[in-house]
């Protein structure tokens, strides 16, 4: 099995569900993690490799990087081996720039002068200076974490996605996850079990449309550069998938999901995720964003043997306390910031 990652967390695409299992994956396995001093690498700004808690140069490498960065290939490599899997996840902007408009109202200038998602995208330029800190989140956010350059041509934004396909192996697709994951465990030779998770960030209303076709659609215009990486990275994942076999797929994901099926019925108070404020234990509330959006989580059913609790608690831990158990296992102490 591949134990050398480098996952890109992309915004508002159910990264935070990958992460889970790549801690999961990590901490049973005794690797080492390259870990933000708080909980995000800088981000705005430029990944950099001195923002690895540990980090020095010439030192030993990681093992695995999860957490949130704009990407920087030639930083990344400082940290990481050589023989690194590379593999990131997309989501369609048409959905994507609603859940971003969710979440980060109160960063995002755009998005807080804006009295509705209706009536910006009736005149986002009215709202919108790409100058203003945290307007990053307001338009092509898939993009600018991928670390791409404003492409000035159409043969410039051709030229930076076969440059971001020559250094991913793989790109998972947000509205596929289940088939992302089995095509990820293939790839990686991982065994089963390792893929499977409990989503993670999810908002209340679960997976209800947000969005009117009308409004998916100018989302999509809004975020050109966004939903043409999408376009592209959508071909790439069918191909593959064509390559594993739709048939075979198929029976992958039947058997995860009857797997996290069960899983969750031996696991979770409820069968599923519930409201933070429903949720006793600290350790397992997830946090919840300035915003509007409420963020869902998991409490633990009562009568759990110590193993079963203990692996419960895994797959139901958020990534914010998950990154504090790593640390303090790699580094000792109390660490760990304040949420972002």
């Amino acid at each position: 099995p591949w134990t050398h990652l480098v996952f890109l967390k992309t915004h508002k695409t159910g990264g935070s569900s990958v992460v889970n299992l790549l801690h999961r994956f990590g901490e049973t396995r005794g690797l080492r993690f390259a870990l933000p001093h708080r909980y995000q690498f800088g981000y705005p700004n430029s990944f950099r490799a001195e923002r690895v808690k540990g980090y020095r140069p010439g030192g030993p490498p990681f093992d695995i990087i999860c957490h949130h960065m704009r990407f920087n290939l030639s930083e990344v490599q400082k940290v990481m081996p050589n023989d690194s899997f590379y593999f990131s996840i997309v989501r369609d902007p048409g959905t994507l720039g609603e859940s971003a408009f969710s979440y980060y109202r109160a960063v995002a200038p755009a998005f807080r002068r804006a009295p509705s998602l209706a009536a910006f995208l009736a005149s986002p330029h009215r709202f919108y200076r790409p100058e203003a800190r945290g307007n990053h989140y307001a338009r092509n956010l898939q993009w600018f974490d991928f670390g791409l350059p404003l492409p000035r041509t159409p043969g410039e934004a051709a030229a930076a996605l076969a440059a971001l396909e020559r250094t991913f192996a793989l790109v998972l697709l947000a509205e596929h996850f289940d088939e992302s994951l089995v095509l990820l465990r293939d790839a990686l030779c991982w065994p089963r079990d390792a893929i499977i998770s409990f989503p993670q960030n999810g908002r209340t209303g679960g997976d209800a449309p947000r969005v009117s076709p009308a409004q998916a659609a100018s989302l999509r215009a809004w975020n050109a550069l966004d939903w043409a990486l999408y376009v592209h990275l959508n071909r790439s994942f069918w191909r593959k998938v064509e390559a594993f076999g739709a048939h075979r797929l198929q029976e992958e994901v039947s058997w995860l999901r009857r797997r996290r099926e069960e899983m969750a019925r031996r696991c979770l108070k409820g069968g599923g995720p519930i409201p933070a404020r429903g949720i006793a234990d600290g350790r397992l509330r997830p946090f919840q964003p300035p915003g509007r959006a409420e963020i869902l989580g998991y409490a633990l059913r009562a009568g759990l043997n110590t193993d079963e609790r203990e692996r419960c608690a895994r797959l139901a831990t958020p990534e914010l306390q998950y990154k504090d158990i790593l640390d303090r296992r790699q580094f000792g102490g109390n660490e760990g910031g304040q949420p972002p």
